[in-house]
């Protein structure tokens, strides 16, 4: 299920209390965060960090509690594809995708009037399967408020397959 909208829309809280949601029905939960812009998990100083800035493609950081792969792309082009990421998931019951708006997957779209836009993705986009909004939305999708996640969670469990 996609959670998807504008800069500042609330997406990143949205996906948190769904998640929080589906793991409180006894879900196994996954996600993916889709970022338009540079990031790093790894910080300058870290052993892992010198490893990457040494010139390693691929860095591998594992715990007994966690693993992180990181991967350094030679161009955008190499960016995968959601297909690829969800490939490399483990199951879960749930995969929330965070971002990805274009994607053909069934989503939700996020609205809150101090976003960075405005102009709607439903009804546009077929794969709108519900609006979650800061403010009254006339759609032919279900809405919900923002606060109403118990609610939005219930509802997207019904569009499982």
């Amino acid at each position: 299920m996609g959670v998807a909208g504008w800069k500042n829309a609330g997406k990143t809280t949205l996906v948190v209390g769904l998640v929080t949601a589906f793991v409180a029905r006894g879900l196994s939960v996954a996600t993916v965060k889709h970022a338009h812009h540079g990031f790093d998990v790894d910080h300058p100083g870290t052993d892992s960090h010198r490893h990457r800035q040494a010139g390693a493609g691929q860095t591998a950081l594992v715990s007994a509690r966690r693993v992180a792969l990181m991967k350094e792309l030679a161009s955008p082009d190499e960016e995968p594809s959601l297909a690829d990421v969800l490939a490399a998931l483990d199951p879960a019951d749930v995969v929330v995708v965070e971002g990805w708006k274009r994607e053909p997957i069934p989503k939700v779209e996020v609205r809150r009037r101090e976003a960075a836009r405005h102009d709607p993705l439903h009804p546009a986009d077929p794969a709108v399967v519900a609006i979650a909004a800061d403010h009254p939305v006339e759609a032919s999708v279900p809405t919900f408020s923002l606060d109403e996640i118990d609610r939005l969670a219930d509802y997207l469990l019904t569009l499982r397959p």
